[in-house]
């Protein structure tokens, strides 16, 4: 979307395509350039598409880009013309002879769609999902497993589409009038590293009362460096939070209390999803559980648990070549959530499945749903605020909580049945904070949870079994044309 919003060519934007469709556009399109972006694991689809490119319209000249770019010797796994690594609006303007110094122009980006809760589908008014901004690609920090960062060129290096707090501002002012947007999801690897662009958003949003609600990525050491005062009146409600290991080496987190820092971001009703790597090189079979105890212990509302996976184009891929330690598995299976896909030095292939289930599991029984952890801390947060004496901070929690004045009851009280025989513990929380919901909410929210809560619980167990049986969801193509004359 990016690319085929700052280039002036004629073009046209499948997203998520199947092969019907995308043969079909093949065939009717008439197109000088087709381009494939991909992830890794995908680079089995993208030599499929570029066979049936050659073969439905012969004359087109293939550019391959995205991650998939960074494997070894794609060249020679893919009939492409062009591979791109990097920045590929550049590259595509200096291609079809563009302007490659043109300001940035930012699409419509909505962050989501097509939302299912406890298998139930959930009605999407205009303007309640997040817009998606790209400030920025790339990480300075230059952490060895990380494939954004590698990809744009690896530690100490970045690339800004927008230096300055005022781009960043208008480009959200105009998301907001033309979305009917509340909420940003900032796509950055480090939104916060960048203190004086946000600092500069910041007084931009008090200047002309801008109530917006922020999710961002961001090292815990970046978010040390405001406080908790800043980061409310920026609008960070979200905030995706590496944690890796309390013994990792890693500069990102060197210094930083990060329990404490997780406890102190939740008061403030800032949500967070932590990130932590299963198989660092320090851990082993004696160590590996008491690691998890620690991540776990972080009570973040959302965790993420991933191997710690050399993938392709990284600094660890290749240190782990020059080891021999690389294992022949499946491209497609070397994505962090199955097993490794090199020799670890004390733990076994099969145990690094093993540990890695483990850490959801654990995680799940001692915090319990994310749902449940989700309201918590939303609750806190507008507890805390909805006094504040700045009227953004109100607005803004007040926006925050309107699902849970609600609808979240009914979530509640069908998760507390659900857990009833697994795990009284979590069940007995869940109770607590429906029974809260009510004494803060009133009658409106004990309706919602008698009214629908039976529906969601029936829901929810029908999907239950409905993925047992091998149900899977798959997003709809979007199809997307941009300087097209009329057929």
């Amino acid at each position: 979307m990016m690319i085929q919003e700052n280039i002036s060519a004629p073009s046209t934007l499948l997203d998520f395509p199947t092969r019907e469709i995308f043969a079909e556009e093949l065939k009717r399109g008439d197109y000088d350039i087709v381009g494939i972006s991909s992830i890794i694991v995908n680079v089995r689809k993208v030599r499929e598409m570029c066979r049936m490119v050659r073969s439905l319209s012969p004359a087109s000249t293939i550019v391959v880009g995205g991650h998939v770019a960074a494997i070894p010797g794609i060249e020679q796994m893919v009939d492409a013309d062009h591979i791109v690594r990097g920045d590929g609006i550049a590259w595509m303007r200096q291609f079809l002879g563009e302007d490659i110094h043109a300001p940035i122009r930012h699409p419509h980006i909505v962050s989501g769609f097509d939302l299912h809760t406890m298998g139930m589908k959930i009605p999407e008014p205009a303007g309640n999902t997040a817009a998606t901004i790209i400030p920025s690609v790339g990480c300075p920090m230059g952490c060895n497993f990380c494939t954004t960062s590698a990809f744009f060129g690896g530690k100490g290096k970045f690339l800004n589409f927008y230096e300055t707090g005022q781009e960043l501002f208008d480009v959200m002012c105009e998301m907001e009038s033309s979305m009917k947007v509340h909420s940003f999801f900032m796509m950055d690897e480090n939104f916060l590293l960048h203190r004086k662009r946000a600092m500069d958003l910041l007084e931009r949003m008090k200047a002309r009362g801008k109530a917006w609600a922020l999710y961002v990525f961001s090292s815990a050491n970046a978010i040390s460096k405001y406080t908790m005062k800043e980061l409310v009146e920026l609008g960070v409600s979200w905030v995706w939070m590496g944690l890796e290991s309390a013994r990792s080496s890693y500069a990102k987190l060197k210094g930083q209390d990060t329990v404490a820092l997780a406890n102190e971001l939740r008061q403030h009703g800032i949500k967070i999803l932590g990130s932590t790597i299963i198989g660092l090189e320090h851990h082993s079979p004696d160590n590996i559980e008491s690691e998890i105890e620690h991540a776990v212990s972080h009570e973040t509302d959302f965790h993420q648990f991933m191997l710690y996976t050399p993938i392709p184009g990284t600094p660890l891929y290749q240190e782990m070549r020059d080891k021999s330690a690389l294992l022949d598995v499946d491209i497609a299976d070397i994505h962090g959530q199955h097993k490794f896909n090199f020799r670890h030095p004390a733990i076994s292939r099969d145990d690094s499945n093993r540990f890695l289930n483990w850490a959801f599991l654990r995680d799940f029984q001692r915090n319990g749903p994310s749902l449940y952890r989700i309201c918590r801390t939303t609750l806190e947060g507008w507890k805390r605020y909805r006094s504040d004496p700045d009227p953004r901070i109100r607005q803004r929690f007040e926006w925050e909580v309107r699902s849970i004045k609600t609808g979240y009851s009914a979530v509640l009280w069908a998760m507390e049945r659900q857990l009833r025989e697994s795990n009284r513990a979590i069940s007995e929380q869940v109770n607590a904070l429906r029974r809260e919901l009510a004494e803060e909410f009133g009658g409106v929210s004990r309706a919602m949870a008698w009214i629908l809560g039976p529906l969601m619980l029936w829901c929810a167990r029908r999907e239950e079994v409905q993925l047992a049986a091998g149900k899977t969801y798959e997003p709809k193509t979007i199809i997307t044309r941009r300087n097209m004359e009329p057929a």
